[in-house]
């Protein structure tokens, strides 16, 4: 029983073996996910440990930013809750509006009127600050600073019945550059000044609507004032509401005046921004398109649309711009069209935005061709810039008259219709209407040799387009005589204007006499006694000791030579009490000269009357191409003894000798140089040359309040009426010597103005005397202005 017993449990044993091997493979699995759980449990380790640290680290940068500039963490609190936000600002407790204006005033600061930010005006606002100006007697108040303020939103502050602000942003604002105001209005000539200075920013503008979204849009401007009118200029700022701060987009110069409009050019939804600098008739325009950045505090930016390269490699498109380039706008664009028809209606997206610009530019001078002008030279001119060449020779063709005025034009011209010819003869060689205005311009600009020399070289040119260039190079000589054509010359003539109530015909000459002078409505009679005028060669000057007549047609001698012959218009200048000046247009009618005195008589609507007050300038008579304003810039006397202390030294000396021998301060010791600079430091001078020796001289205007600010003369000292003075100039040379002074007994004297005079190389001087104005140069023989 026990062996049988034995040999049952083997067998027992491998009855179950089967069960054995499937517990043994039950057993692996677990095994296997124990492995995978493990190393997914590392990794994720590995994963929170890395990203703590970095949290850590971003935690820590915040803290250290919140602890020391608090500011640089306001973007958080777009992303938290309203009960999480973090208090900004709080070093400083919030002010009510009334305590910010009175913060600033203690800082002799001047606060401006609030500005709205959003729908209300109580939440948040933009506040302009302001500053005064020294020694300034218009537009005093200087733009420094931009503040955007936040209503709180803290309990404690709410609950008050007036409203409390943090200032949540603020940004310093200096003027513009002079050169920059006034590079549209410099003909590429002009050397650029050595001394420069910064035009104020006066007022603060929002756009009213139609401005791109969301944020708000500032305009910060000032103005120029000079003689064809104001050059605005100023920065463009934009309010980012998402980040909370101001951006200073742009600076943008206007020599029309005209401000920056966003306006609908490109079609891509989105308006852009036209800075217009045109001057006269001839376009200038600026278009610039809002571009996203990839900035966190500057996602936007503005990007000029220029046509400096094409922005389609295609010789065509390239030929297009090249002539737009040149002024034709209108025919650029008209090829522009035809190309995109080609390329069935698409262009890429630069290519239209340069297209739309050109579009731009035609439909501005179309605009311009499509007025009746009164003046033939000025229909003349919108028909060339526009690309009309028949229709502008149609107005050449009308009348002996048109032909010469339209000399005068095409003489002054400085190739803005010469560049514009070139580039169509490039295009179209053998267009007759072109090769005749090339003609035409190069007849009376170059000579008759050069214009027969260019159409003998042309190979292509007709018979009939020949024989029709050369009956319009005839109207140029209506006369028969070779020199005529080459004689014309624009007037250029200064004089002084007063009214006269009667006129005798017999005393006055005329080229159509026996004719009578007759007014039109609204005219009257004035009498301009000339100064100086051009002949054509050299400036003459009153009184005119060697200006004889001849025997025989007297009137057209005197027409010719003074160059009114083609345009008998003259400009009246006069200055209205407030400063501000007031130009009317006068038309020549006659021409007398007696006793070396030369006279014209002009029909001009009223102007406004001088009422006899001497510190009023006299009314002013010049044409148009008589002189070209010069305006040096202006430094402090301080600045300009950092630079040349030797000669501040001397100009103050010589200031105070000359107040003295005029009576305006008392005899005696002059003060000493110390004394001076801090009483007359920030006085402003100009530096210039002068006297054509590549060395400056200074400038120094001294009006009569400053004079009278010194508050030097002693009690008892007799003082004469100081409502008849005026502003009061001394010039001092680049040898420290006097070279020009209205410190005299005559106070009726003064520097008017600095002008650059065609033909000669030094500027001028245009001073006011007591009866009349009159132009002074520099003599280098007799090392004085004469």
């Amino acid at each position: 029983m026990a062996k049988r017993s034995r040999k049952l449990t083997p067998k027992a044993s491998k009855r179950n073996q089967p069960h054995a091997g499937v517990i043994k493979r039950v057993a692996k699995k677990p095994q296997k996910k124990l492995k995978w759980a493990s190393w997914l449990s590392s990794m994720l380790a590995i994963a929170i440990l890395l990203t703590s640290a970095s949290l850590i680290m971003a935690f820590a940068w915040i803290s250290v930013l919140f602890i020391f500039n608090p500011d640089q963490v306001s973007w958080l609190n777009k992303i938290l809750p309203a009960w999480a936000q973090i208090p900004l600002v709080k070093h400083e407790r919030p002010q009510t509006l009334k305590q910010i204006q009175l913060d600033l005033s203690k800082k002799n600061q001047i606060f401006g009127e609030t500005l709205p930010l959003n729908q209300d005006a109580e939440n948040s606002f933009l506040l302009p600050v302001f500053q005064q100006r020294a020694n300034c007697e218009s537009d005093c108040e200087e733009l420094v600073e931009l503040r955007v303020y936040e209503r709180s939103e803290e309990l404690e502050f709410k609950s008050q019945s007036e409203n409390y602000y943090y200032l949540a942003t603020q940004l310093p604002i200096t003027g513009l550059e002079e050169s920059f105001v006034i590079s549209p209005l410099l003909d590429g000539t002009s050397e650029p000044q050595d001394i420069n200075i910064s035009l104020p920013l006066t007022q603060v503008q929002p756009f009213e609507s139609g401005t791109p979204l969301p944020g708000v849009w500032f305009n910060l401007w000032g103005q120029r004032q000079q003689v064809t009118g104001a050059n605005a200029y100023g920065y463009l700022v934009y309010y980012n509401p998402e980040r909370t701060n101001l951006l200073q987009m742009l600076s943008w110069t206007s020599p029309n005046g005209q401000f920056p409009k966003w306006q609908q050019v490109t079609g891509d939804g989105t308006k852009e921004l036209v800075v217009d600098q045109t001057i006269g008739l001839e376009p200038h325009l600026q278009l610039y398109q809002l571009k996203p950045l990839k900035l966190f505090l500057k996602p936007i930016e503005l990007e000029a649309i220029t046509l400096k390269s094409a922005a389609l490699k295609d010789l065509a498109y390239q030929n297009a711009l090249s002539i737009a380039r040149s002024g034709l706008w209108t025919p650029a664009f008209e090829w522009l069209k035809f190309i995109k028809k080609q390329r069935k209606g698409v262009l890429p997206e630069a290519a239209q935005a340069q297209m739309d610009l050109i579009r731009l530019y035609s439909q501005l001078t179309k605009t311009q061709a499509d007025k009746n002008w009164a003046s033939p030279s000025q229909q003349v001119l919108a028909n060339l810039i526009d690309g009309r060449w028949g229709k502008a020779l149609q107005v050449f063709e009308a009348s002996p008259h048109n032909s010469q005025e339209i000399v005068t034009l095409l003489k002054a011209d400085e190739k803005t219709l010469w560049n514009r010819t070139v580039a169509a003869l490039r295009v179209n060689p053998n267009r007759r209407d072109v090769q005749a205005w090339f003609a035409l311009i190069l007849a009376v600009q170059r000579g008759e040799e050069r214009t027969n020399s260019w159409l003998k070289a042309q190979p292509k040119i007709t018979k009939d387009n020949l024989a029709y260039i050369q009956s319009l190079l005839a109207r140029l000589n209506p006369e028969g005589r070779k020199s005529q054509i080459f004689s014309t010359h624009p007037s250029e003539i200064v004089g002084t204007v007063q009214p006269i109530t009667q006129v005798i015909n017999s005393e006055w000459l005329q080229p159509n006499s026996p004719a009578d002078l007759k007014l039109t409505d609204n005219q009257v009679w004035y009498q301009v006694e000339v100064s100086a005028f051009n002949d054509g060669k050299r400036w003459l000057n009153s009184p005119f000791e060697n200006f004889n007549l001849p025997k025989t047609d007297a009137a057209k001698f005197l027409w010719k030579t003074l160059g009114i012959t083609s345009d008998p218009e003259i400009q009246i200048v006069v200055w209205l009490p407030n400063g501000e000046q007031q130009i009317s247009i006068a038309t020549i009618k006659a021409v007398q000269l007696r006793s070396k005195v030369l006279r014209l008589l002009a029909a001009s609507p009223k102007i406004p009357q001088n009422q006899n007050n001497l510190l009023q300038p006299k009314p002013l008579a010049l044409t148009n191409a008589a002189l070209k304003w010069v305006q040096p810039s202006p430094i402090t006397l301080q600045e300009l003894h950092q630079q040349n202390p030797q000669g501040v030294k001397i100009i103050l000396s010589s200031m105070w000798q000359s107040l003295q021998q005029s009576g305006e301060v008392p005899a005696g010791a002059i003060p000493s140089f110390e004394q001076m600079q801090e009483k007359l430091g920030d006085w402003p001078v100009q530096v210039i040359d002068l006297t054509n020796n590549a060395q400056p001289e200074i400038i120094l205007t001294i009006s009569v309040e400053e004079i009278a600010s010194l508050n030097l003369p002693k009690p008892g000292i007799e003082r004469e009426n100081t409502e008849q003075r005026r502003d009061r100039t001394i010039i001092l040379s680049d040898q420290n010597k006097v070279i020009y002074t209205d410190f005299t007994r005559n106070y009726l004297q003064k520097l008017s103005a600095i002008a650059k005079l065609s033909g000669v190389q030094s500027l001028a001087l245009l001073v006011e005397n007591a009866h009349n104005y009159s132009l002074r140069r520099w003599s280098e023989k007799n090392q004085r202005f004469e």
